[in-house]
Order: structure tokens, then sequence, then C-alpha cells
């Protein structure tokens, strides 16, 4: 038997990847189990009544139901909750290590003030009374003076109750400024009400799908919701289903699907329409979009500038595989095409996703069993406007600081805009920010500019649960309770075929001095007076929630879930020719910050299921099960093709700086068959310079490294890579 060098490359990693999957890394936990036992802030529990109790998982978007079984009031394990409609019983790492961040010494124990220089680490314990007192007087002031637009918030998502008070807060205080950390999401959002002209979210039939096309996304990296997908995964390999992986690095996803195709990054919705041209031109259709709005000039579009042998120039894929790509997905039985790379934090170019979305309706899986389906947002938030004072009415009608939904009309919140807007004194200055759920100053593209634009707002104020970075670098903490103290209603939407509302609850008592969010957020608008009060009648924040969710609270609590929403059938046609997707007709990549000539290499981050990169960090166990290639010591690897490394003197192990027009970092060099001659990846979720030993201090944060860069269409981050160097220490 023959095995080339794809094939071996893609069995070895796969054995690497597939050992996440099996009874290893449990044996390691147990590893850690004991390895951790001399922690002093490790939780001993004394013999006592044994119970268990269901909640919600907040840690990443996926929204898997958990269990968390107790010892008297102590939590001692957390497993899948079993039933669960997202997770069905399993779990990722980063959910089993939650106990570690409940206890863990990273806590924030109570509302603290800074007292010395910003991100110096001086700060004084104060009271609740005394924190909403401090943040009252600045928010009145800043009002006093007409400038209540100059005030807003960086939260993770728009979804739920905790995230729609913010919006109220704001809008009753009278600022425009609610933003949310990107993702794809941002992007999917934007295709569907561009191509569908419907308000919702894509849904991905994953477990019914018979050949997945993946554009980069990290299926087993954590894209969508993690545990869905590996089981997804699983299923597939049992009944022989197909899985491709278009991506021009050998990631475990790639080497554990049925076949990988390198590609020239960026290129992946050239790729896209040329498979569409091949699929036009061979009749391979589905017949009934023939008549689809702006069809006739998509598939001219296609004929006319993405050939077969014009897209292989592009691409660096044969023309041969295109056109066997192409036709081996049309002719399949429920094909499914996806992208958002890696795990999907970063948004991406809209052009890409257009091109993949025109391809799902060219094969008519649109609102079909094992396809995408536009999922109607959870609609159970029916309260009704605050009544607007002067001053906030004419706040409101500001534009908002980064420009969504006035220089980008399509979008609702372009937060990699605000630290260049801030930065430049394009925009009006800032007076006061509060972040919750989300560490921009560690997980944003150009960690410099935005903690430059962040030390530019005189007033910032973190909610965050852990001295992580952006919370290092507040003038005010007031620590919200971690997702295992309090109740939250979890709206998940990653991907799922159709929307579910989970509930996160109370498994143990408050262990320090912290409150709700949702109460602060009262109390803040109660403390302002006025019509900011009469906008939040509720006693506090649990009971804003049980009223909110009426008749849904007695199902949640008793099943932790609850289905919310119906799959959203297309109103009228595809559209497959919308007005920006104009911007096809003549292709090129998004360009990449950076000349070749200074920077001859190509830098891209990659991601992992062992390292989380949002807005919470590594807990132990978890940075410990990251392998040795990846991080050794407070060393991490860069991944070079051993003839790049040739070239430039490089050897296995050794130390070398990377430099890019953003920063530079001291790397060791990793040789890797894996990934293509003239490009280097660097893994998210490194470089922390906040929480504890275990990983503070640890590799280097990809994003001192790389930059924004401005979709012309959405105005999103459509940055893939950044132009790079190495060099020998």
């Amino acid at each position: 038997m023959k095995i080339g060098r794809r094939s071996f490359l893609s069995f070895v990693i796969g054995g690497a990847a597939g050992s996440a999957f099996t009874p290893l890394p449990w044996k390691l936990i147990d590893d850690s189990s004991i390895w951790s036992q001399n922690w002093p802030w490790t939780p001993v529990p004394s013999d006592g009544e044994y119970s268990q109790k269901n909640t919600v998982c907040t840690l990443c978007p996926g929204g898997c139901g958990i269990t968390v079984r107790k010892v008297d009031d102590r939590a001692v394990k957390i497993e899948g909750m079993k039933g669960h409609p997202v997770n069905a019983g399993g779990i990722c790492l980063l959910g089993l290590s939650g106990l570690q961040l409940l206890y863990g010494p990273t806590r924030v124990k109570s509302p603290l003030k800074r007292v010395g220089e910003r991100g110096e680490g001086k700060w004084e314990k104060i009271s609740w009374d005394e924190a909403i007192s401090e943040v009252a007087k600045n928010l009145a002031e800043i009002r006093s003076q007409g400038e209540s637009h100059a005030v807003g918030a960086i939260v993770n998502s728009d979804k739920g109750t905790v995230s729609n008070l913010f919006k109220r807060f704001l809008t009753a205080y009278g600022s425009p400024n609610f933003m949310t950390t990107p993702s794809i999401q941002d992007s999917y959002r934007m295709t569907i009400s561009l191509m569908q002209e419907v308000n919702a979210q894509a849904g991905f039939d994953v477990e019914n799908a018979d050949f997945i096309l993946s554009f980069g996304s990290g299926i087993i990296d954590g894209w969508g919701s993690p545990v869905r997908m590996f089981k997804a995964n699983s299923a597939w390999k049992a009944e022989g289903k197909k899985v491709v992986q278009i991506e021009s690095r050998l990631s475990n996803t790639a080497a554990k699907s049925d076949k990988w195709i390198p590609i020239n990054p960026g290129t992946e919705a050239a790729l896209a329409l040329g498979l569409a041209n091949v699929i036009i031109t061979n009749s391979l259709d589905s017949k009934k979009i023939s008549q689809s709005t702006g069809f006739e000039s998509f598939k001219k579009l296609v004929q006319n500038e993405y050939s077969t042998d014009k897209v292989s120039k592009i691409t660096g894929i044969n023309s041969t595989a295109i056109v066997s790509l192409a036709k081996n997905f049309a002719q399949a039985s429920k094909p499914l095409a996806i992208c958002g790379k890696g795990q999907g934090s970063a948004p991406g170019s809209l052009d890409e996703f257009m091109a993949v979305h025109a391809l799902n309706a060219l094969v008519g899986n649109i609102n079909e069993e094992g396809g995408v389906w536009a999922v109607s947002e959870p609609d159970y938030i029916k309260w009704s406007d605050p009544e607007l004072d002067s001053v906030a009415s004419t706040g409101v009608q500001k534009e908002r600081i980064d420009g969504a939904g006035s220089e980008y009309l399509h979008a609702t919140s372009l937060l990699n805009r605000f630290p260049e807007v801030i930065n430049s004194g394009e925009g009006y200055p800032f007076k006061a920010l509060f972040v919750s759920d989300a560490n921009p100053l560690y997980s944003m593209p150009d960690s410099k500019a935005i903690k430059a634009a962040f030390k530019s707002i005189p007033f910032v104020v973190s909610f965050s649960s852990y001295m992580d970075e952006t919370a290092s670098n507040a003038d005010l903490i007031l620590p919200n309770h971690v997702y295992l103290e309090r109740y939250e209603d979890v709206p998940t939407l990653a991907g799922l075929s159709k929307p579910i509302v989970g509930l996160a609850r109370p498994v143990v008592k408050p262990q320090f001095n912290t409150k709700h969010v949702g109460d602060v957020i009262m109390l803040m608008a109660k403390a302002l007076g006025g019509k900011i009060a009469d906008a939040f009648p509720w006693d506090n924040y649990e009971a804003c929630l049980k009223e909110t969710l009426g008749i849904k609270w007695d199902a949640l609590v008793e099943n932790g879930f609850e289905f919310n929403g119906d799959k959203c059938m297309l109103e009228g046609d595809f559209n497959f020719y919308p007005e920006a997707m104009k911007s096809l007709s003549d292709f090129s990549p998004v360009s990449i910050e950076g000349s070749a000539l200074s920077y001859p290499l190509i830098l891209m981050p990659y991601d992992s299921i062992r390292l989380a990169n949002g807005y919470i960090g590594d807990p132990p166990f978890a940075i410990k099960a990251v392998e040795d290639t990846v991080l050794k010591g407070k060393d991490a690897y860069v991944e070079v093709n051993p003839k790049t490394g040739k070239e430039l003197g490089l050897t296995q192990g050794r130390h070398a700086f990377l430099y890019t027009p953003r920063g530079k970092a001291k790397v060791k060099v990793n040789l890797y068959e894996g990934i293509m001659p003239g490009i280097v990846a660097l893994p998210r979720g490194l470089g922390h310079t906040a929480y504890d030993k275990y990983l503070a201090d640890k590799g280097c944060n990809f994003n001192e490294l790389i930059g924004s860069v401005e979709d012309q269409v959405s105005g999103l981050d459509a940055a893939w890579g950044i132009r790079a160097r190495l060099t020998k220490v």
C-alpha cells in the first residue's frame, strides 16, 4: 500500500487529534488532579451529603448543559448534562475545568478602585454602595455636560436579558454606543439579511448532512458549539459521510477529515465561486433555483470571472481537483458548505460568506434537511421601550462611535473600528466605558492600539469576575458572580438549526463579595434617578428574569432548556446577486498588512480546542493539556515548513524573533510539514499578562502581532493574517 506525504501527515496528526476524544485526556485530567492537590486553593471537601444540579455553561458560545456534583455545599465535579439537545452529555476540556474558575485565585473578590496608574496593579477595596456612588457621580457629570452619547458598553453578545439590560441602560441614559465582541455570527447574520432578506442567524443541520465541505472551519477545534461538533464529526465517520477540509494548514480538523485540500490563504471565496461555475456549467445545480432573484447575474459572474483555470491559479489547487470536488459536492444527497476560520472568533471577509452561502443555495440545501437554515432569533424579551428624557432623546440620535448603521448600514456593531476612531481623534471624545463578559485588551487585534484607546477614556468600569487584562486596566472593577453562582438566560445560536434557550442557575452560593451584573445595572439606574430609574421597574435581576421568561420559567427550571422559535422559511426568493456581491466581479484576496520586501513570510493564527482565546483564559487543567509542540515552558512555538526553515537557517526547537508591522515576539521553531512553505502559524490563546502563574507570561499573544483589516463591504474585521519575518536569535 502506497501512502503519500499528505496522507501520512493526516494519519499522524489525525491520531494526535483523535486522542482528544479518547480516554487519554481524561487520564491526563486525573494526573492533573493529583498534581494540583498541593495548590492551597484547591477545594478538598470532607465527607458529606451528595447532590447534583443542572445548569448551563457560559464559558463559550456553545451553550452546553452541565451537571454539577456537590458534596454538601461544595461543587466537586462538572459533567455534561445527559439529554441536553446541544451536547447530549458531552463536555469539553474548558467546561470540565470550570471549578478552577469558581475556586481559583484569579477571582476578584470585592469591588475595587484603582489607586495607582492603570495596569500598575494597585487597588483599594470599596463597598458596593461606594462603587455605585462612584459610577453615578461620573455618569451624572458627563450627562450634565450634554455628552451622554460619549458613554458606551462592550459586552460579549447582544442576546439575552443581561445584554439587553445594558442596551436599555445606555438608551435611557442617552447613548447609542452598545458594542459587542465580533465573531462569525456577525458575518452570517449580515449574509442572510442580504441574500434572504430575513433577520436570522445561520443554523447548520450537521446531523443530517452527508457531504461536509469546510472552508477552514475548525470542526473539532472549537467551531460552533464544540461538543455538538465533536459528536457530529464522530457520527460522520461512523456513517461513512464525507468531510473535505479546505485550509492552508494541516489542522486537527484537516487531519481528521476524509480529504485535506491546501489552499492559498485568503482565496476561499474564489474557490467557492469556481465550484459554483463547475456546478452550473455541468447542469448540476438545483433546478428550483433557476428563477431566483439575481441568478442570471450570478451565473454570468462565475462563468466570466471564475473559470476553473483562473481559480486554479488564484487558489493553488489544480483544475482537476476543483472539478472533482464540485461534482462530488453537487451530487451528494445532502451537501453542506460551511465557513468561518478556526473557532470563528474573527468575522472574516463578507465576500467569502456570501460565496459559500450562494454555493449552498446552488445545490438546493437552504432550509432543507442536512442544509443551512435561516434560524429566527429568540423573541421572548418583550419589554416596552423606555421613556426618554430630553438628554437621552438627543444622545441616542448621535452617530455611533464605530460607524455601524451609518458608514456601514448593515452592521450593528463594529468593535474593530473603535480603537482607530478613538486614537485618531476622528470621532467625538469618549468619556466612559463599561466592559462585561469581554476582554478586548487581550482578544481584539492590535492589543497595543486597544490599550491606547482605553488609556484615553477617563472612566473605565469592568464587571469581570477575574483579574484579566481589561480589568487590570480599568478604574473600577465591579465583579460579577461567576456562571456557577448566578441565574441567567442563555440563548444558544452557535450554528444550531433550531434556537434553544438555556437557564444558568446558581449551583453554589457566591463565594465572595460579588454581585450579579444585572442587579448592578439596576442599582446604577436607580442612583441616577429620573427616567433612567423608571426604565427599570424590577426589584432585582431575578425578578426581571422571571417576568421576562413568563410561562417558560417553570419549564426552564425543570429541564434546564427550552426550544424557542422556529426554523425560519424563506420570505420570497433567494437573492444570488445582492449589491454587496458586485465586489466579487474582480477578485483579489483581502490585502493583509506589510510589504513582501520587508516581511517575506505570511503569519496566520490557528485555534486549538485546548486553548481558550475569548474572555476566559485557560484554567490550569486546560493549559497543562496543551501539546509541547505548541507551548513548552514559557515558549510558544511557531510552525514553519521545513523548506522555509532551511532557507532561513532555522532548526527544530531553536529560538527566533518573529516580526510583523505591529510587533515582535520571541518564539521557538517547530518544523512542520503540515504548513505551506512561506507561511508560518501561531496559536491563539497564549501570551496572557494577567491571571495566575499557570497562564500568565506563557507564549505570546497573537493579537499583539496583527492589526484589523476593514472589510470594504461590511466594515467587519476581515484580516486572515499579516506579513512577517523570522530571524535567528
